[in-house]
């Protein structure tokens, strides 16, 4: 029976293939005899895995500009997939062996539209799993429809969104995602049974990585009589400063009875922010030797498919 709860607790503590490990973007500094002395993190690598990974795990957007109405109610199941380059070395973060070229997410989402603080204001809240990992995410919005209802009128509905999306069950990185968002979308009726909402936006992203201490040699036991040292290879990324991406998004929302179905296509532009270091202008470059450089966002522009099923009331 305790071999058995034993090897049940293996299986469950076993990384999967998406989970994060970020010893691998450390750079070790060795001593005369081969001997690892310290350990500096790639602060390049690391700039770009926050911007690709908060990219993936960003704020699902899936509306369209019309708040739900202060009674409306809606729970859905969403699904995404989000593009990466997979061929950067960064992604050797990945415990997988192989790097896939998207990362997957499923999440369930339940918007509420309110009359206070202000009319056609809506909330939104749920959680996002990454496939193939232990990582979740926490989200939630807010959106003030600015314009809405003329819908007999050529005239688009108009809303602004702020949102956050926050990294949890990683112990090494906390990574929180904040967007705004502006957009626009227009509602149409067919046959008297069906609506189609199409719509289109922008929206800034603003991710914030913040890094944990993390043990650069995860496969040596410091408690180990005799590697009492290696605890000197424990590191941890400076705060960089934030990294702003440019996302584009079009979808509609088709809806019957109370059931609906929201497709959506999302592009974000490649990175281009820098963590400027105060007193250098020495750049970043691959496994540097030292923290204190300006890291450039070298992010490639990434596509998001998503969808969205579920009821509104």
């Amino acid at each position: 029976m305790f071999a058995s709860a034993c090897l049940l607790w293996a299986s469950a503590a076993r990384a999967d293939s998406n989970d994060i490990v970020l010893s691998r973007l450390g750079t070790h500094i060795t001593d005369a005899t081969g001997t690892s002395t310290s350990t500096v993190g790639d602060n390049l690598a690391f700039r770009a895995l926050a911007s690709q990974l908060g990219t993936a795990l960003a704020p699902h957007l899936l509306t369209p500009a019309d708040s739900l109405g202060f009674s409306g109610f809606q729970m859905t199941v969403d699904a995404s997939s989000t593009t990466i380059d997979s061929g950067a070395d960064y992604w050797r973060v990945l415990a997988g062996a192989d790097h896939p070229s998207s990362l997957q997410t499923v999440g369930f989402f339940a918007r509420k539209g309110l009359w206070l603080p202000v009319p056609s204001f809506e909330v939104g809240a749920g959680a996002v799993h990454l496939v193939g990992s232990h990582l979740w995410t926490g989200q939630f919005y807010g959106k003030l429809a600015l314009h809405e209802g003329y819908h007999d009128l050529p005239l688009p509905s108009f809303a602004v969104r702020g949102a956050v999306s926050r990294l949890m069950n990683q112990r090494e990185l906390d990574l929180t995602t904040a967007s705004l968002d502006l957009e626009v979308s227009k509602h149409f009726g067919i046959g008297g049974t069906w609506r189609l909402d199409p719509f289109a936006g922008w929206d800034l992203l603003m991710i914030i990585p913040r890094s944990e201490v993390i043990d650069g040699t995860p496969n040596i036991d410091p408690l180990t009589p005799g590697n009492e040292a290696d605890a000197m290879n424990n590191f941890v990324f400076k705060d960089q400063d934030t990294i702003y991406r440019n996302r584009f998004f079009v979808g509609t929302k088709l809806q019957y009875y109370v059931f609906q179905l929201t497709l959506e296509a999302q592009f974000a532009l490649a990175g281009t922010s820098i963590d400027d270091r105060a007193g250098t202008n020495v750049a970043c470059t691959a496994m540097s030797t030292t923290s204190e450089c300006d890291a450039k966002d070298t992010a490639k522009a990434q596509t998001t498919l998503s969808m969205s099923a579920g009821f509104d009331f």
